[in-house]
């Protein structure tokens, strides 16, 4: 194990420790003048990487020399913070948001309950909210992840039986933020800190404030749209809560902030820190002493910002994905409650695999895993024939029609309303693409399938990247500059087509041979069998993703009224599972001119 780095610290906090202890004059001070240790244990943006991942991006750090360090996983995380806590008396352990939204199958295919099983288990005792734990609803993250209720068929679409044979009954732990709110009100909806007691020689206790802050950009992100939210202003809100912990004699107060900057490459080191975090570091209350945070996936240790008062204060951040945890040492004055701030000190502990796995988290990940080939090989719906991306001369696919036709589908489903159309992205002018895989007629490998049969994790693989379908107003003239923008100049002078496919309901033509940007006339797309009114309001469904922008169509970006609807994935498998059998859409609702 590559722990010289560790050691260092080690040195120096031992080195820390015994100078703030003689302030207090050895030999004559009672047990109870003396400092009391809190130990900070986090990791932050685990996104469900239970299993030990090889790759470089998610199984890797490298130290100070350039050293590769495998790290990560589950069973290791547990080991390490077993052995972390031994010797101390006062430990705490939490998260500093994004555990959701797992991107590895096991998790991602059970409504991230894998997750929350795993927290659970290493003693997780509060969790910042980031901006993935409300990639679905907020009654998703409060109701389902925070108290277990269940939807759907249970064992089947959630409250899953989990590795001891349980079933799903949610975190036992609460999640917090002071900054997310309801739609106009400055009240926020979870707790927005969360007081812990550490113990103190003669049975006292002192108290440490943790104010928990989600990154502004969560309720406009492409996965975690939701319009019904804001949020409040990151240095206003830490600052609120501060001086309320204060009034309530809380005196230790640490900002647990999911909100990143980057301060290098090398977990244990800080080089040239920069970003929102830091810009916050410089702004917050001198009440707050330390300031750990997440969102970035940076690694870096230590960052001394001077506070507006100027006296320095850490920050950190521990990676992602389970690749380091944190451990910041706090040293409290007994008297006042206070931290001892010259006598913090902070390491990030590489999750190294030299160390016997957690026996009960290895069967954890075995369990997910095989449940993940179980859910995989479940049918979910019947097709006639193949349909994939492969685009005709007109820019059509029978992948990007049914897509398109499935988010229609769901628009309607939530009954808000009348919608006009869909628009999905097909090939995008810049992000990623949600069109990532076809659907064949003839069966696969898997044991479970047959012809015309499409599988769960088939379906999963097709499209989507857990965005939600957004149901938006736009006008006319903005969905005719969005059709154009399907053509862009590049910067070599080529032409790039990136189509555009639209729901049933529409049919258009365009004219190739005329000049970027006056291809598509009104009077030749047809909505719902009228011509296009370019001065006529339009309810349009599209993934959120596409509507900000991410996919290059600038014009949709001025969309306004928007409603949340299905993500991606769970609005394709609900239109398979709507229709008894899906033939493959006709392309005819392109017509190329001109050649």
């Amino acid at each position: 194990m590559q722990y010289s780095s560790i050691r260092r610290w080690a040195t120096v906090s031992a080195a820390l420790a015994v100078s703030a202890i003689t302030v207090l004059q050895p030999g004559t001070a009672t047990a109870a003048q003396r400092p009391v240790d809190v130990q900070l244990l986090s990791i932050t943006d685990f996104h469900g990487y239970l299993t030990p991942m090889n790759d470089t991006a998610n199984g890797t750090v490298k130290d100070a020399e350039g050293k590769t360090i495998v790290v990560g996983g589950a069973p290791y995380i547990a080991a390490h913070l077993k052995n972390l806590r031994q010797g101390h008396q006062n430990s705490i352990t939490f998260t500093t948001g994004d555990d959701f939204s797992g991107w590895p199958t096991e998790v991602a295919y059970h409504q991230d309950e894998p997750t929350i099983e795993f927290l659970n288990a290493i003693g997780v005792e509060f969790s910042a909210i980031g901006n993935h734990e409300l990639d679905r609803s907020l009654e998703f993250l409060r109701d389902r992840m925070g108290k277990g209720r269940c939807f759907g068929e249970v064992d089947v679409d959630s409250c899953f039986t989990d590795s001891t044979g349980r079933r799903f009954s949610g975190a036992d732990y609460p999640f917090s933020s002071a900054n997310i709110t309801r739609k106009g009100s400055t009240k926020p909806i979870f707790d927005p800190y969360v007081i812990k007691r550490v113990k103190v020689s003669g049975g006292k206790s002192v108290r440490i404030g943790f104010i928990n802050l989600t990154t502004p950009t969560t309720v406009t992100g492409s996965t975690s749209y939701q319009p019904e939210l804001d949020n409040l202003p990151l240095v206003e809100t830490a600052n609120k809560y501060a001086a309320e912990l204060k009034r309530r004699g809380v005196e230790a107060i640490v900002a647990n902030v999911h909100e990143g900057g980057s301060a290098g490459d090398v977990y244990d080191r800080c080089g040239n820190p920069s970003g929102p975090v830091f810009d916050f570091a410089r702004q917050a209350s001198p009440d707050i002493d330390a300031i750990i945070t997440g969102h970035w996936h940076a690694l870096f240790n230590n960052c001394m910002i001077p506070d507006p008062a100027g006296n320095p204060r850490p920050v950190v951040e521990a990676a992602n994905h389970g690749r380091l945890i944190n451990e910041l040492n706090l040293q409290l004055d007994p008297r006042t409650g206070d931290v001892i701030r010259s006598a913090t000190t902070s390491v990030n502990h590489p999750v190294t695999r030299d160390v016997t796995p957690d026996p009960a988290m290895v069967r954890l990940v075995d369990y997910w895993q095989g449940r993940a080939a179980q859910t995989y090989a479940r049918p979910v719906g019947q097709i006639t024939g193949d349909i994939t991306r492969t685009r005709a001369a007109d820019g059509e696919s029978t992948l990007g029609n049914l897509l398109a036709d499935a988010e229609y589908a769901d628009a309607v489903r939530a009954d808000r309303g009348p919608v006009d159309l869909a628009l999905v992205a097909t090939a995008p002018v810049k992000g990623s693409n949600s069109l990532r895989g076809d659907l064949r007629f003839a069966k696969g490998t898997n044991a479970a399938d047959a012809d015309g049969t499409v599988l769960f994790g088939e379906a999963w693989a097709a499209y989507g990247y857990a965005n939600p379908v957004l149901t938006v107003s736009l006008t006319g003239r903005q969905l005719e500059q969005a059709l154009e923008q399907q053509w862009q100049t590049q910067a070599d002078g080529t032409v790039r087509f990136s189509p555009l496919a639209v729901s049933s309901g529409v049919r258009y033509s365009f004219d190739a041979s005329r000049q970027v940007g006056d291809r598509v006339h009104p009077a030749n797309v047809q909505i719902g069998g009228a011509p296009l009114d370019t001065g006529r309001t339009y309810r349009v469904a599209a993934l959120a993703y596409t509507l900000i922008g991410a996919d290059g169509f600038s014009a949709l970006t001025g969309f306004t009224d928007a409603v949340r609807n299905s993500r991606d994935y769970e609005a394709f498998r609900a239109y398979l599972q709507a229709n008894e059998t899906i033939a493959p859409p006709a392309l005819d609702r392109v017509t190329a001119l001109g050649a």
